[in-house]
Formats: structure tokens, sequence, C-alpha cells
């Protein structure tokens, strides 16, 4: 395992909650069924069916581990403290490129990172980068395009 904080919202932790107990009964069940009717049809040492299910178990155990293991270390992000000076984990940051173009990104930990709606990681680049930092900073972040220099122009 690794030494770094796993961080999560309390919107994080409940997604995550639910997918845990969906995999631990809905999904146990589902494939425990098909490991059941895999080994109905016979000679499963060379049964692709009772191979694609013990795969399909394997799976749902890893995540399940995996998951269990975030919760248990999870270290909750304080979303109520409402310090717009400077971004911290939880803090929702508007960015604006040399270009003019704006974004705006929910700063969150890699276990419910999703830049599709607007969550990155405080590992990404980007996240990396504005932690820490000011309203109206300039920031140069490296990122695979090379250095691209930004400016923190909102803080929520």
């Amino acid at each position: 395992m690794t030494d770094k904080p796993i961080y999560l919202t309390k919107e994080g932790r409940i997604k995550l909650e639910a997918e845990l107990e969906e995999l631990e009964t809905v999904g146990r069940r589902d494939v425990a069924e098909r490991i059941r009717q895999a080994k109905e049809l016979g000679d499963i040492s060379e049964s692709g069916e009772y191979e694609d299910a013990k795969n399909k178990q394997a799976f749902l155990e890893g995540r399940i581990r995996e998951i269990r293991n975030i919760l248990m270390n999870a270290q909750m992000i304080d979303e109520e403290t409402s310090d717009n000076r400077e971004v911290r984990m939880g803090s929702s940051v508007t960015i604006r490129y040399e270009d003019g173009e704006e974004e705006t990104w929910m700063l969150v930990g890699a276990a419910e990172a999703s830049p599709r709606n607007g969550k990155i990681s405080n590992e990404s680049p980007i996240g990396s980068a504005l932690l820490g930092k000011r309203l109206r900073s300039k920031v140069t972040v490296d990122t695979p395009n090379g250095p691209t220099k930004i400016t923190i122009v909102k803080i929520g």
C-alpha cells in the first residue's frame, strides 16, 4: 500500500459505501449464480463460462477490498469550512488560461476524481499546482503538452 493520504468528500464516501453494498450483495449473488450454472454444464476444466465467471469473481472481490481499504483509510475533506482565500481540498476553483478560456474544477482526492464531472485530483498536474495558492495567483502547470500558465480567478 501507499503512504499517500486518501481524501474523500462526504458525497464520495456515500457513493463508495453504496457501491460496496451493491457489490457485496447483488454482485456476489450474481457471480455465485453464474459459477453454479457453469458447474451444471459439466466439465469445468475446459469451460469458458466457468473461467469467465471465476475471473468476474476475482475482479469483484478485488474491488470490494479496494473500496474497504479506501473507506478505512480515508481522510474526510471538510467542505463546511469556507476559507475562500486559499485553494485547499474540496475547493471549487475557477482558472483562466492564457488564451482567456476559463474552467472550474473541484479539488478532490484521487479516489473520486472525475474530470468529466468537474472534479480533479490533488495529484493531477493542475490540482497539485493549485493547492495552497491564493486568488489571482499566476501558476505555471507542467502538462503533457508542456508548461501552461493559468490564473486563479475564483475560489469557492
